[in-house]
This record gives structure tokens, C-alpha cells and sequence, in this order.
């Protein structure tokens, strides 16, 4: 079976703007990838030309949906989770549908964001975190969720976005160190695109241009859970040293 990587984000374009580059060159190596958004979205600040909360969300998910063709994703999903209220959300529900789709997909990497909250210091990347960091040791256990009638799926390793820079105007960051420098480089065009599609947050896209200019050739990740007990070492790869099934 091929090398497969999950991703769960919280919002949509948060698939690009994170992860595109992971994304892209696991897909360019033939990798199966799989998203899940726990979110559409429709709390965003930038309302496009939406009518109102549910008709964003709807915009949201189409635009979610686009940009995870163009960055070749062999399956996405978006939950319903309210958007700006995930840490109102009770862990167990949520790790229990994560650790649904780890035990059906059964990938080998799993990437979200890291407990941070990313560059924007979003709460709801942080309980993302939270709640898949969870799912990734659970999965393993047969003790836990023996209800979803699917035998258990033990993902070989767990990844936190990281990053090499913040931003001046938002509070504290305290992102942890990196791991893993993924260059990028021959995918940044499709991450560019793939955010292209989200035309409601474009004016996103322009405040954070200067930031893609600089530093997008790079993606930077913290091995935050193995199968096995072992030492950090910096790598260029999320795979090397992957078993495959």
C-alpha cells in the first residue's frame, strides 16, 4: 500500500497556507493525503461578498474543496464544528472522530498545527492541536472507542507545524523548535494557487505576501510523537524511515 499522510486543520485555506507545501509534495510522490476541516470558516473576518454567517460557510467549503484539488488531496471532509468555538468542544467527541478516520485511512504521518496556534495565535488551531494530538495516541489503543467496530491504526509519527519567523502585531507565539525543514521550493507555485481559490480571504493572501516572498521556499514541522522512544534529529523528510503496510 502507499505512504499516506493526514492533515487536520481547523479552517478553511488553513490547508494552504500551513500545509500546502506538505501537501503538494507528498501528492507529487505519489503519497495518498487526506484533510479534514473541522470548520467552514464562516466567523472569518473577511466576509467576501456572503450575504451572512451560513452563506460564508458555504462559500468556504467550495473554496476548500478547490484548493484541495489543486494541491491533489486524495480525499477531504469538513465537520461541523462552529467556527471561533472549538475550545468549547468536549475532547473526546471530537478526538473519537479523528481516530474514526485514522483507523479507516490508516495513514502513517499525521500534521496539524502545534499547541502555539500558529501565526495568528488562533485559539482554534490550538485545540485542533489538542484534539489530534489526542486522536494520533488513541488510534492504537483497543480500549478506546471499541464501539466504532474498526480495529486499531497506529500512525508511525505525529507532526506540529512549526515556523522560522511571527508576526510583530499579534501576542506571543513560543512556536516550538523545528524538526523538519521541508523545502518547498518546487511546490510553492501550487500552494500559491491552491490559496488563489479561496477567493473570500484574498485580501489575506496580499497581507501575507510579503511573508510567502520571503520565506515561502520553506515548511517547518516538530516531531511531536513516534512509534518508539528515540532521540530529535533535524531532517528534510516527514517519510524517511517510514514502514510501509
Amino acid at each position: 500500500m502507499p505512504k499516506r499522510l493526514m492533515c487536520v486543520v481547523a479552517h478553511p485555506d488553513d490547508e494552504c497556507f500551513a500545509f500546502g507545501g506538505a501537501l503538494a509534495l507528498a501528492t507529487k510522490a505519489g503519497y495518498e493525503t487526506y484533510v479534514v476541516c473541522l470548520t467552514d470558516g464562516q466567523a472569518a473576518t473577511n466576509r467576501g461578498d456572503s450575504a451572512d454567517g451560513q452563506d460564508l460557510g458555504r462559500m468556504r467549503r467550495d473554496e476548500f474543496a478547490r484548493s484541495c484539488e489543486v494541491l491533489g488531496v486524495t480525499k477531504h471532509e469538513t465537520l461541523d464544528y462552529q467556527d471561533g468555538r472549538l475550545e468549547f468542544e468536549e475532547l473526546n467527541g471530537v478526538a473519537k472522530k479523528l481516530v474514526e478516520r485514522m483507523r479507516t485511512w490508516k495513514p502513517q504521518i499525521v500534521l496539524t498545527f502545534g499547541l502555539d496556534g500558529s501565526l495568528n495565535v488562533h485559539a482554534d488551531h490550538t485545540m485542533v492541536s489538542c484534539f489530534t494530538s489526542a486522536a494520533f495516541h488513541w488510534s492504537a489503543r483497543t480500549k478506546r472507542f471499541p464501539d466504532l467496530g474498526l480495529p486499531p491504526h497506529a500512525p508511525q509519527r505525529l507532526f506540529h507545524q512549526s515556523t522560522e519567523f511571527t508576526l510583530a502585531d499579534r501576542e506571543p507565539q513560543l512556536p516550538a523548535p523545528w524538526t523538519v525543514e521541508l523545502d518547498v521550493s518546487t511546490v510553492k507555485e501550487v500552494k500559491f494557487a491552491a490559496f488563489r481559490e479561496h477567493t473570500s480571504q484574498l485580501a489575506v493572501m496580499e497581507k501575507v505576501r510579503p511573508y510567502w516572498e520571503k520565506f515561502g521556499d520553506r515548511e517547518h514541522y516538530t516531531l511531536a510523537g513516534t512509534l518508539t522512544p528515540q532521540a530529535a534529529v533535524l531532517a528534510q523528510s516527514m517519510f524517511d524511515g517510514i514502514v510501509e503496510d
